[in-house]
């Protein structure tokens, strides 16, 4: 069997549970189950802390993960990218009290206090700056006011928390972040079971970027209409009943959608319907 680790909590593990959903995978009903059997897939879940999972998969003791790039390469673990997911997109900033230093070329000699001192700790190295990394296990924005630290490095999405303590960001993003998935440095690219793992999440990835649309128009306009609507590979462009008319059906961008019926429409198509698509392989 494939075995997959999965976050049990925190903001991967329900968009990563829905997704693995979407591709046909069973997920678990109770939050207290560890372990799920997926015996008609082949495959079996594990639930572990997001922050652990890269380190059982760099091990070898489970195939493939789920977790936070940020999560990842903080962890040193023998284990590397394979997929981006599309959800839990984060960055991680440095920030201090207004009035200080302003680059991290200038962070020498101070403290940073971090959940991430592995990714902090490379990124301080990498711009030649000699200065010392604090571990903490959350609640980062209180490290200055406490004299733990000079500056913080912490997960931002609009910054309010770190404001309401007083701070703000400085600097260019230590590291943009998103759920991935990831395995050993050096397994088998050729995995069978690993290569239909990751079609079935690409099959929701694309799903969920696309919507099919259905549309009629006449025949000698429809060169200008599959312009607009040129699908991944070709639309399908049928006869209608009525001579001089035919259905056209092609995968649009979701985002797309509503701009694109409006040019349909100009151009004289009717009856343009959109619906989801709830799974694909392309």
């Amino acid at each position: 069997m494939l075995r997959i680790a999965v976050p049990n909590k925190g903001a991967l593990a329900e968009p990563a549970s829905a997704m693995l959903q979407e591709a046909g995978y069973r997920q678990r009903k109770d939050r207290r189950e560890l372990v799920l059997m997926d015996g008609d897939n082949q495959v079996e879940f594990f639930f572990l802390r997001p922050r652990d999972i890269a380190v059982y998969v760099g091990s070898g003791k489970l195939d493939i993960g789920i977790t936070g790039r940020d999560l990842l390469l903080d962890s040193g673990s023998e284990a590397e990218e394979i997929m981006q997911l599309g959800f839990g997109a984060s960055t991680l900033r440095y920030a201090t009290r207004p009035g200080g230093v302003r680059e991290v070329t200038e962070f020498s000699g101070l403290t940073v206090a971090t959940s991430f001192a592995g990714v902090v700790g490379k990124h301080l190295a990498d711009h030649g700056v000699n200065a010392s990394v604090v571990s903490l296990d959350g609640a980062v924005e209180t490290a200055i006011q406490l004299g733990v630290a000079d500056v913080i490095a912490d997960v931002v999405e609009t910054g309010t928390t770190l404001r309401q303590a007083g701070l703000e960001i400085i600097g260019e993003p230590v590291l943009r972040s998103e759920a991935v998935v990831i395995r050993r440095h050096g397994a088998p690219q050729d995995d069978p079971k690993v290569r239909q793992f990751l079609r079935r999440m690409q099959g929701v990835l694309v799903a969920r970027r696309y919507v099919m649309m259905d549309y009629d128009i006449r025949a000698e306009a429809v060169e200008r209409a599959v312009a607009l609507t040129p699908g991944l590979e070709s639309p399908t462009v049928s006869p209608l009943h009525d001579r001089g008319w035919v259905a056209v059906r092609s995968m649009v961008p979701a985002e797309d959608a509503q701009r694109i019926m409006d040019d349909l429409y100009d151009l004289g198509a009717r009856a343009i319907l959109t619906t989801t698509i709830h799974a694909c392989r392309i």
